[in-house]
């Protein structure tokens, strides 16, 4: 008698998500952005990989485009991990945005439009409200970003490419150097910016710009605190 064939075998299904890389730099970024990710963190292929449904290689590419970036540091024969900026990079940091930035607002009050000044007013109330729940991961995110879209308004891509990696570089700075979960970023002095950008008086929004990033660096002690344990799951969930 022939025996009967074995039922087959339904091969076991995932439940996590595939993530692309694009989801898992920003992932990576934000969690950055939103002081979740300290400086010397490590970050694990095999557990990234497995947690963001993703192969190896991809996680790989991932890593080394945010070495590139300055917010990975990779160490042959040990791993990546989120680099921890010195004392003096993290003067660095806020040398470089000081030279830039004024001149980038200045210009932005000669050009902005009105649909421009709209999302600016808008972004700034996205912080009020995020401020108010008591979302400060948000908050810190959206102070940064604030920054990155005089940048995007100006059209200039070099200026945007230097902003998103100082921006997230600035946010390690204030993770080390800060006083923890508290963002550096005035917020008053966004609408004020805004004010004298809507004014059209660039020499206005300069100065308050430099101002305001001076303001932030006043901010940070420079004493390295111990790097807070972080769930690497947590920022793909």
């Amino acid at each position: 008698m022939k025996q009967a064939a074995a039922p087959a075998v339904e091969p076991e299904v995932s439940n996590r998500p595939s993530f692309s890389n694009d989801e898992i730099y920003r992932r990576i970024q934000n969690a950055v952005l939103e002081h979740r990710l300290a400086p010397g963190t490590k970050l694990v292929e095999e557990r990234l990989a497995e947690i963001s449904g993703v192969s190896r290689t991809k996680i790989r590419e991932v890593l080394g485009k945010l070495a590139h970036e300055g917010l990975v540091t990779l160490i042959p024969n040990r791993g990546a991990f989120i680099a921890s900026p010195s004392a003096q990079q993290a003067r660095d940091v806020f040398v470089t945005r000081r030279m830039i930035e004024p001149e980038m607002a200045r210009l932005l009050a000669h050009s902005v439009t009105t649909p421009q000044l709209r999302a600016l007013r808008r972004h700034v109330r996205q912080e009020s409200e995020a401020r108010r729940r008591g979302e400060m991961h948000t908050v810190i995110r959206l102070s940064g970003e604030f920054h990155v879209l005089f940048a995007q308004m100006l059209g200039n891509e070099i200026l945007l490419r230097l902003l998103r990696e100082l921006t997230p570089l600035t946010c390690l700075v204030i993770t080390l150097y800060d006083k923890p979960n508290v963002p550096a970023c005035p917020h008053h002095e966004h609408d004020e910016l805004i004010d004298a950008l809507e004014a059209r008086d660039g020499e206005r929004a300069a100065g308050i710009m430099l101002e305001h990033l001076r303001h932030i660096e006043a901010t940070l002690s420079f004493d390295t605190p111990a790097p807070a344990a972080v769930d690497i799951e947590a920022i793909f969930s």
